[in-house]
């Protein structure tokens, strides 16, 4: 919000440019190709940013749009469902798609969180479970001894594991 209490609105444009495409490709596959609706359901989500614009980062919202525009196609889905359905939608095709929207997200939360995390653990991290390195090899590569390594992977996965289930993305 400006002083004024005013959405941001360069927020609204760099999200709007940034975002919109991608949205409505995800929104459109999300309710079986139906363009008016994917459009209102984009429409919605930007208005939601616009409204939120204070809290969003363009660079960072992009999780959080997807997840409104996801809740919205949901919320939607179930609207319908209580009605004769426009058009009809395969319940284990919907929940495929909701399947893999939730993996993106998930992995969206975590690379947010893992770029949350002090350079030394976030590396440590990346060697060893991204890139498949050995304690042995991580410790080669980051030029500290194999201990070091241990040390630091044990305090990132606590520090990682705290900010995801503060998120909501693991449970306790």
């Amino acid at each position: 919000m400006t002083p004024h209490g005013q959405p941001n609105e360069a927020v609204i444009r760099a999200l709007y440019d940034r975002y919109r495409r991608p949205l409505f490709g995800y929104v459109l596959r999300s309710v079986g190709g139906d363009h008016q609706y994917a459009e209102d359901i984009v429409q919605e989500t930007m208005a939601r940013a616009w409204k939120s614009s204070a809290d969003l980062e363009p660079d960072r919202a992009g999780p959080w749009l997807f997840t409104v525009a996801r809740n919205l196609v949901i919320s939607g889905h179930r609207r319908r469902a209580a009605r004769v359905a426009e058009v009809p939608i395969a319940g284990e095709d919907f929940e495929a798609d909701s399947d893999d929207i939730d993996r993106v997200l998930q992995a969206w939360q975590v690379a947010e969180v893992l770029r949350g995390l002090s350079h030394d653990h976030r590396q440590v991290i990346i060697e060893l479970f991204y890139r498949r390195r050995t304690v042995a090899e991580a410790a080669d590569v980051l030029g500290v001894p194999a201990g070091t390594v241990k040390s630091r992977s044990y305090y990132a996965l606590h520090a990682l594991r705290a900010a995801l289930e503060e998120r909501g993305v693991m449970g306790p």
